[in-house]
C-alpha cells in the first residue's frame, strides 16, 4: 500500500511539473499583460495606472480594479488606425508562407523518409544544422544576398539572365523568402516524423492492385501524413504571424505586420497599454487554429476507437 501511494504521488509530481512551468512562465506573465491592457496611460513609472498595491488593503485593491476598462481594445480594433490592417496583413503573409513551406518542405521530408536508413541521420543533421547559427545572423545574410549589389543579382547578371538588378530587398517577396528559409526545419521535421513511420507494405499492396505511384501517393501516403502536415503548419504559421525581425530587416516600410506595429506602439509611442492590448488580441487570434486542431485530433481519436 505504501509503495502504491508513493507511485501515485510520484505520478502526480511528474504531471505537476509542466503545469507549474506553464503557470510561472505563461499564465502569470499573460495576466500581467492583460492587466496592463486594461489600464490607462500616465506619465509616471510605470507608465500606466492603476498599479495594484496589495499592501494598501482590500479596499484600495477594489478601487484600482474598478478603474480598469476595455478602452484600449476599442482603440486597437477601431478602423482609423493601422492595427486591423496589420492583423490582416500578418495573417495573409503567414498563410502564404505556410503554403510555400509545405510545398518546399514536403518533398524534402519525403526524400529523407525514402532515403536509406544509414543516410537518414546525416540528412536529419543537415536540416537541423542552420540552428547552430544565430537566427539574426542568418537573416542579415539574406540582406547581402537579396540587395541590388548582392550575390543573387550579381550572379544573374553574370549569367546574362537580367540586364539590371532586381528589386527584391525591402519587398514582401523578401519577407516570404526569409520566413520560408528560417522556418523550413519546423515544417520538415514533423513531416519527416510522420512519413518515416508509414508502412511501406501499403504502397506495395496498392501497386499490386494496379495503382499508379502518383495515385498511391495521393490516396495513401499524403492522407496518412496529414498529422505531420497539420503539426508543421501550426509550428510555422503561429510564429510567422507575430514575426518581427524578418519583416523589419528584409521588408520595406510598406510591409505591414502586427509585430512591427506592436514594437512601434511600445517603443515609439510609449504606450504600454495599447501594445499590451495588441499582444492579447494576437494571442487570441493564434489560439483559434490550435483549438481547431485539437478538436480535429480529438474527433479522430474518438473515431479510431
Amino acid at each position: 500500500m505504501a509503495l502504491s501511494n508513493s507511485n501515485r504521488w510520484g505520478r502526480r509530481l511528474v504531471i505537476a511539473v509542466p503545469y507549474v512551468w506553464l503557470l510561472a512562465l505563461f499564465l502569470v506573465p499573460f495576466l500581467i499583460v492583460l492587466k496592463i491592457s486594461l489600464s490607462q496611460d500616465v506619465i509616471a513609472q510605470p507608465p500606466y495606472a492603476p498599479v495594484f498595491d496589495l499592501s494598501a488593503g482590500w479596499a484600495a485593491f477594489k478601487e484600482a480594479l474598478a478603474q480598469l476598462s476595455f478602452a484600449n481594445y476599442g482603440y486597437v480594433l477601431s478602423f482609423d488606425n493601422e492595427f486591423i490592417a496589420a492583423y490582416g496583413s500578418s495573417l495573409v503573409i503567414a498563410g502564404i508562407s505556410t503554403v510555400l513551406l509545405l510545398l518546399v518542405g514536403y518533398p524534402i521530408a519525403y526524400g529523407m523518409a525514402c532515403a536509406p536508413k544509414g543516410l537518414q541521420p546525416t540528412l536529419l543533421m543537415l536540416v537541423i544544422l542552420p540552428f547552430w547559427t544565430s537566427f539574426l545572423i542568418r537573416v542579415y545574410a539574406w540582406i547581402g544576398i537579396l540587395s541590388p549589389e548582392g550575390f543573387l543579382n550579381q550572379g544573374l547578371m553574370a549569367l546574362g539572365l537580367i540586364d539590371q538588378p532586381l528589386e527584391i530587398l525591402n519587398t514582401d517577396l523578401a519577407v516570404y523568402i526569409g520566413i520560408v528559409y528560417s522556418y523550413l526545419p519546423f515544417m520538415v521535421l514533423p513531416l519527416y516524423s510522420a512519413l518515416e513511420k508509414l508502412d511501406g507494405t501499403l504502397l506495395e499492396a496498392a501497386q499490386d492492385l494496379g495503382c499508379t505511384p502518383l495515385k498511391a501517393f495521393w490516396t495513401i501516403t499524403f492522407p496518412l501524413s496529414l498529422p505531420g502536415v497539420a503539426a508543421g503548419a501550426l509550428l510555422c504559421f503561429i510564429p510567422a504571424v507575430g514575426e518581427f525581425v524578418i519583416p523589419d530587416l528584409l521588408g520595406g516600410s510598406d510591409t505591414l505586420m502586427i509585430g512591427k506595429s506592436l514594437w512601434t506602439e511600445f517603443t515609439v509611442n510609449r504606450s504600454w497599454t495599447a501594445s499590451s492590448a495588441v499582444a492579447v488580441l494576437l494571442l487570441v487570434v493564434l489560439v483559434v487554429p490550435i483549438v481547431i486542431y485539437q478538436n480535429i485530433q480529438a474527433r479522430q481519436l474518438e473515431a479510431g476507437r
